[in-house]
């Protein structure tokens, strides 16, 4: 790849959509029976919303957004211990743009730096050590958020603190794993998949090979996607032809970034730093067996949820609010109640109306509004 362009060719899309076409056309698909084909990341959620990419589709194939935005999933419950910790007053709490606006059941940590927290935005981990240094007689809190994809970042910015004999940091620990959040999609009762787009950016990290059990166990096709319209098109297309084909494989169209065994370096940061918990809660899919990690006895020291008295209260979400019916691919964004009225990115009832990778956030900024006014 030398270009951007390259993969945002008009042609070369409609060469693949024409070929999609003639694929689905090939294959007996009741009209009130779609093809389901699931983007499990957030950031293939956004491209697609940005590109257009569903309306580009024949009638035959449903896209389900999935629950691979970390900010999204974020229960409101864990927002308030972000705000109880943010709010002492020997605190300097940093995190990630995002998560600054995601309501909390009382108020957001923009919220909380409005009345008087110190809440500071960073573009990552050792941006925050920064902090710490810069101020060693206060505690600098970072909120440890993501899957697998800032996993590694956090756990080496723990390592450097630690050779550097940094005492003033910690990590608010939120970080999560694609595997178990996959499973748990899979044995949803009331959700029926064809096929997966596979996360890009959690796939650079641990490769493919831990998605093997979605082909050999639940006989579902996956393709590891990249991010452009025509990642996206060319893996949508291969998903359909391993279905046409009755093949249930896992596929690496973004082989050009994701190697099949991951990122080694990467991986022994964060298995030596962390641990998995036993159960973690996410927004809308409930508590979810060993889908999140937690730092490792040896790094006590640096663990916020240690370190701080935090709530720990499990808080439900509005119930005009719908983030968790999107979340699992019930319904989509524009389908909520209050899209587009009540929920705006300037009044967001829920995350996923905050965060760049949320679903709702992406349809309304890319035409959902006028969607959902048709629908009404």
């Amino acid at each position: 790849m030398k270009y951007l362009d390259e993969f945002r060719d008009s042609a070369k899309a409609s060469i693949l959509v024409r070929e999609i076409e003639a694929l689905v056309a090939s294959m007996d698909i009741a009209d009130n029976k779609p093809l389901n084909i699931m983007e499990v990341c957030g950031g293939h959620t956004h491209s697609i919303f940005r590109y257009g990419v569903e309306g580009m589709l024949p009638r035959q194939i449903e896209l389900v957004h999935g629950p691979g935005c970390p900010v999204c999933v974020l229960p409101m419950g864990r927002v308030d211990d972000c705000v109880a910790i943010a709010e002492q007053s020997h605190v300097i709490f940093t995190t990630f743009r995002d998560a600054m606006r995601v309501p909390g059941s009382k108020k957001s940590l923009l919220q909380a730096k409005a009345d008087g927290a110190d809440v500071r935005m960073v573009y990552s981990p050792m941006d925050a050590l920064a902090v710490a240094r810069a101020n060693p007689t206060r505690e600098v809190v970072f909120f440890g958020l993501g899957f697998e994809t800032t996993t590694p970042s956090t756990a080496l910015t723990i390592l450097q603190a630690e050779n550097d004999g940094v005492t003033n940091f910690s990590v608010f620990c939120n970080h999560i794993t694609i595997v178990p959040t996959i499973k748990a999609i899979l044995d949803s009762p009331d959700l029926r998949l064809d096929g997966f787009l596979g996360p890009g950016h959690v796939s650079m990290v641990i490769g493919t090979a831990p998605y093997e059990f979605i082909a050999r166990v639940y006989r579902k096709p996956m393709v590891v996607a990249g991010f452009e319209p025509l990642d996206i098109l060319q893996s949508i297309w291969m998903v359909v032809r391993q279905i046409k084909e009755g093949r249930a494989e896992i596929e690496n169209q973004y082989a050009r970034v994701v190697p099949e065994d991951g990122n080694a370096p990467a991986l022994r940061a964060v298995w030596r730093v962390y641990e998995l918990r036993e159960f973690f809660e996410w927004r809308g899919l409930g508590s979810i067996d060993h889908s999140g990690v937690k730092l490792r006895d040896e790094y006590a020291r640096f663990d916020a949820e240690r370190k701080f008295a935090i709530p720990n209260v499990r808080v439900a979400d509005p119930q005009s609010c719908q983030c968790g019916e999107v979340l699992k691919g019930a319904i989509k964004p524009w389908q909520c109640k209050v899209f587009g009225s009540r929920c705006t990115p300037e009044t967001p009832l829920g995350a996923l109306m905050v965060s760049s990778e949320g679903a709702c956030a992406a349809h309304y900024q890319y035409g959902g509004v006028k969607h959902h006014e048709a629908a009404q």
